[in-house]
């Protein structure tokens, strides 16, 4: 369970079903880099502050920026991503021009694999062989006792039929390494989305069977076999997702942690063999694992045993294909834009190929891709200044906790304790992952993208057994995100988002501290929030809270979830308070710690008064809301409200507001325009 502040990652593969590979990078309007955080030129003064604060910070932003045909949104975020790509091409470039000096091993590599995916005319002539090999597996299936050994093949490839496998901390005992199994196996990208039957989803799940019999056509079958075939698909995934928890049902981590063993899943699943799906996937002794879901593993086994072998070639077939197409011929990269891209994002156009190549690097070799971007564009002093940055906002968030007049002394002094215990990170590893045993080739861009899923799959076996790796981390250097492991207990934020509108050493403190500051503060909350509360200091899942204040926080987390249960964003879909209830909590959490560690930086280097006609706390408020400007397009936005466990970015601006005198005193808003809820329904946690 890693949270994460920020919108769907950039140079990051993310929501692989619901985010196509051609929409994760952006394609900025303007070539001018912003050269500081808070940008004054981009608000609309003529907007009310008090009644429409987006519009005020940032109404000249979004009227000149409308999303490009590429995206399915535009953000902050998504102009920071865009240079941040530039710079990776402009490196790879530069190392492979002639005359260049002779390249380390990172950038040899990172050379190849994108030399690789740019030789289109080699991809081309391709077409589907790459798969042929797989494809031979899949035919050769003569038993269903040998399907779960075919299923491992797969899991080992970095491909998820039926459920998603791996070595994480056993999240009661975070000292050990245990093997994880999670549902998974669906194409859509939610159980939902089978289960629904409003005019909308309906539309969707049509579209969705005539994509993937498009996609079967692709690998050989007659149109009319398709059909039926992708008829077979759909039947075994609404099978697969009757049985899934819903995403408001997994937030909660007690209802996923099951601990058993082959014994205990053989008898709980009974129909597979369990051994020899393990032997086969590199784990001959498991020990301990925990089985996320249990009902959906007792509905998988069931599935294994009753379906025909022909039905469970079908649905191999399509989650191979579904899972290589973005880097095969242009026939599979286009129809898998098509449904992914423009059904599910509203994406108009598909991305330039290098943007594609360099997104399947960075999720392939991510770190060897890091180490050339650090090098050249993270400085010592962007992580000085960070880490000076979180230190002040933890004696904020220390000063919060002491102060809150709802926790008794016994629980305040075990949240002490754990705030005591984040890790910090910032901007890349102390140790760069080694890729020496995974040979990539500059002439098959296919074969980097499944020998690095190999290699990855293998490394994280490897922890079995082993001492917990506290310098690993979860997201590449750069990366345009920040996250929160409640396992590890620490705050990680990427190189890739020490950059300006969103960080600047010279900023002006009150911008730095609305923009980074608060998304520190938001992943520190994340400790604190509806999940993370119920992980210990050393990261166990593990209760530290009284009863009492156990209930004091339910109650108050119950006003937020309300409080956002009222936003219709469009039409008549309202935001899920329950879905994103951690984030809201952390985005209010984190906002108002951010405001503590100002006026705490601010009695010690007092900042200008006025700056751009704006006070201390108005600058704060406006660079907060600037970090979330960014426009949407429809389609994208029912996939939000559907999936994601955060707000859409509008109103995670004005509903954490709407909780803060702080903000209507900076904006002096009197009584008849206030932005602020009435005073029953406000709510205070952090």
């Amino acid at each position: 369970m890693k949270k994460s502040r920020l919108r769907p990652l950039a140079l990051v593969l993310a929501l692989a079903a619901a985010l196509p590979a051609p929409s994760v990078f952006c394609a900025t309007p303007s070539t001018v880099a912003p050269t500081q955080v808070l940008e004054p030129q981009t608000m609309d003064r003529n907007a009310d502050p008090c009644t429409d604060f987006y519009q005020y910070a940032n109404g000249k932003w979004l009227a000149a920026n409308p999303v490009p045909a590429d995206r399915s949104t535009y953000s902050t975020f998504d102009e920071v991503s865009e240079r941040n790509l530039k710079d990776l091409k402009a490196l790879i470039e530069a190392a492979e021009a002639p005359g260049a000096a002779g390249a380390g091993k990172a950038a040899q590599m990172v050379g190849a694999f994108y030399r690789s995916g740019m030789d289109e005319a080699r991809i081309e002539a391709a077409g589907a062989a790459p798969l042929a090999g797989e494809l031979a597996l899949i035919a050769g299936l003569q038993r269903r006792a040998d399907l779960p050994a075919l299923v491992a093949h797969f899991h080992a490839a970095g491909i998820s039929p039926l459920f998603g496998v791996g070595v994480d901390q056993d999240a009661k005992n975070t000292l050990r390494y245990i093997p994880q199994l999670s549902q998974g196996g669906l194409g859509l990208p939610d159980r939902d989305y089978y289960r629904k039957s409003d005019v909308k989803t309906l539309a969707i799940r049509k579209q969705y069977e005539a994509h993937v019999a498009q996609m079967l056509e692709l690998l050989g079958d007659a149109p009319a076999l398709a059909r039926q075939n992708a008829a077979i698909v759909l039947a075994m995934e609404t099978r697969l997702a009757r049985a899934s928890m819903s995403k408001v049902a997994l937030r909660d981590p007690q209802a996923s942690y099951h601990l058993s063993d082959l014994k205990g899943l053989q008898k709980m699943a009974p129909q597979t063999d369990w051994r020899g799906y393990f032997a086969k996937v590199g784990l001959a002794d498991p020990g301990q694992f925990n089985i996320g879901q249990p009902a959906f593993f007792a509905e998988a086994s069931k599935m294994m045993a009753t379906e025909s072998l022909p039905h469970w070639q079908t649905y191999l077939r399509w989650q191979l294909v579904n899972a290589a197409a973005s880097d095969l011929s242009t026939r599979f990269v286009d129809a898998d834009f098509d449904f992914k891209g423009r059904v599910l994002g509203g994406t108009k156009e598909l991305q330039p190929r290098w943007k594609r190549v360099l997104r399947t690097i960075d999720g392939a070799i991510g770190e060897a891709l890091g180490e050339l971007y650090v090098a050249r564009y993270f400085g010592p002093e962007a992580k000085t200044e960070a880490l000076a940055m979180v230190g002040n906002i933890k004696l904020a968030m220390r000063q919060t906790i002491n102060d809150l007049p709802w926790m008794t002394a016994a629980t305040k002094t075990e949240a002490l304790k754990k705030l005591d215990a984040v890790v910090v990170k910032i901007g890349y590893p102390d140790k760069w992952r080694d890729y020496s045993a995974l040979q990539i080739d500059d002439s098959d861009y296919f074969g980097n993208s499944l020998r690095a899923a190999q290699f990855e799959f293998r490394r994280n076996l490897a922890k079995l057994g082993h001492p917990i790796d506290r310098g690993e981390w979860g997201m590449t250097p750069p990366t345009v995100n920040a996250y929160y492991n409640p396992t590890m207990n620490e705050i990680v934020f990427p190189a890739g988002t020490r950059h300006p509108p969103l960080f600047l050493v010279s900023a002006d403190a009150a911008s730095n501290y609305g923009d980074t500051g608060a998304t520190i503060g938001h992943e520190l909350t994340h400790a604190f929030d509806d999940e993370g509360r119920q992980f210990d200091a050393s990261g166990n899942l593990k209760s530290w809270w009284t009863k009492a204040d156990e209930a004091s926080f339910l109650a108050r987390a119950k006003v937020i979830e309300t409080q956002f249960d009222e936003i219709t964003p469009i039409d008549n879909l309202h935001v899920n308070g329950k879905l994103t209830a951690g984030e809201n909590i952390a985005d209010l959490g984190g906002l108002k710690i951010a405001l503590k560690a100002l006026d705490m930086a601010q009695g010690a280097h007092p900042q200008p008064a006025l700056i751009d006609g704006l006070t201390v706390r108005q600058r704060f408020f406006v660079a907060y809301a600037q970090s979330f400007r960014a426009n949407m397009r429809e389609e994208k936005l029912r996939l939000q409200l559907a999936t994601d466990p955060h707000s859409p970015d509008k109103y995670r601006v004005l509903a954490p507001l709407a909780n803060m005198t702080e903000f209507a005193d900076a904006f002096s808003c009197p009584a008849g325009r206030s932005p602020l809820r009435p005073e029953n329904k406000r709510v205070d946690i952090w």
